[in-house]
């Protein structure tokens, strides 16, 4: 894969090699202002179209709204937050600018009824091998009961909801450097010749809105997950943790799953970036920077069975994807590890 050099992609040539050039100021804020070294233009940060509004106050405001305060709420907690003075019918007009990518907000009325504004989403840090913040979307995956078998809904429901208590083994998630080959975004194998679909999603717009508002690169998956969480209208849990052990190896390879992970040790530990539930299915997802340069398959992979070992579900009830605001690649892993054969 290619080296990424820059903090910000050249909206000219699309390069990457590109360097800080001092700030530009606007009326709201002073944006940061970059040359590209490979067509030497200069450009700022991005925007969104024409407005006024930094980015991060337009995203916050349409989160905030989804979070379930009203109009009025959203904006004194803006100005408040930003030291601004935004009417509560600029937040109306934002809402309506993005309200084919922010399609909570059909959802919005019944969620309200279920649970209050502020706390539809359950928040929780789990210190890992690293801090990583698990969320829930309860009303959300309230919502979505009927989108699955109630068997299979409620597998997956017991399991997220013991992700944050006492009795999750959060242990074996606090590994040392030298085992961080136990995490599945390290995990190299041979699987079998799986179909890979590219196609158009909506988490291709939600990325691409949330991106104009992340502070930095690091920031990344987190801007994104807590925008898909708020504003979307199938993401049910982020940061969710998997874990894969022997037995469940031993157990798939019984019942003819063919994969071969190289020098793995158990248990196989990740964190995964977006879980949705649509169409019957549970969707894993997660976020690749350049997505279309990379195939992830074998994390992914392992995101799948581990999951499907966790909830007693079976592997053909997931599907996988890696996304970003430009690509999304979605396939069964049912098909890279089972052959109907």
């Amino acid at each position: 894969m290619a080296k990424r050099v820059g903090l910000e992609k050249c909206t000219y040539c699309g390069s990457f090699n590109t360097i800080k050039r001092g700030f530009r100021q606007n009326r709201f804020e002073r944006l940061q202002r970059f040359q590209c070294r490979d067509c030497g233009r200069f450009f700022t940060e991005k925007k969104l179209g024409q407005k006024s509004y930094p980015p991060r106050v337009i995203v916050r405001a349409l989160s905030l709204y989804n979070s379930g305060f009203t109009l009025k709420e959203t904006a004194e907690k803006i100005n408040r937050r930003f030291a601004l003075s935004i009417k509560p019918q600029t937040v109306h007009a934002w809402l309506k600018d993005y309200s084919e990518v922010c399609s909570f907000r059909r959802l919005r009325k019944e969620a309200l009824r279920v649970f209050p504004a502020g706390k539809m989403v359950f928040r929780k840090r789990l210190q890992h091998s690293q801090v990583y913040e698990f969320q829930l979307h309860k009303a959300k995956l309230e919502l979505l009961k009927g989108e699955l078998p109630e068997r299979k809904f409620f597998a997956l429901k017991s399991y997220l909801k013991r992700i944050p208590t006492k009795h999750f083994p959060h242990h074996i998630f606090r590994i040392s450097d030298e085992v961080l080959e136990q995490r599945a975004s390290r995990i190299k194998g041979e699987l079998l010749e799986a179909k890979r679909l590219e196609k158009k999603n909506q988490a291709n717009k939600l990325t691409e809105l949330a991106l104009t508002a992340c502070p930095n690169n690091r920031a990344r998956h987190e801007t994104i997950q807590d925008f898909m969480i708020a504003s979307d209208s199938v993401s049910v849990a982020a940061e969710v943790p998997v874990y894969l052990t022997s037995d469940d190896i031993a157990y798939f390879k019984r019942r003819g799953f063919e994969f071969d992970f190289e020098n793995y040790r158990t248990p196989i530990t990740g964190h995964i970036d977006l879980l949705q539930v649509r169409n019957g299915l549970i969707h894993i997802l997660d976020y690749k920077p350049e997505a279309s340069k990379v195939k992830p398959l074998e994390q992914l992979m392992v995101y799948a069975l581990a999951l499907a070992s966790r909830t007693k579900l079976a592997v053909k009830d997931f599907k996988c994807a890696w996304f970003d605001e430009n690509h999304f690649y979605e396939f069964f892993p049912l098909h890279a590890v089972y052959s109907r054969n």
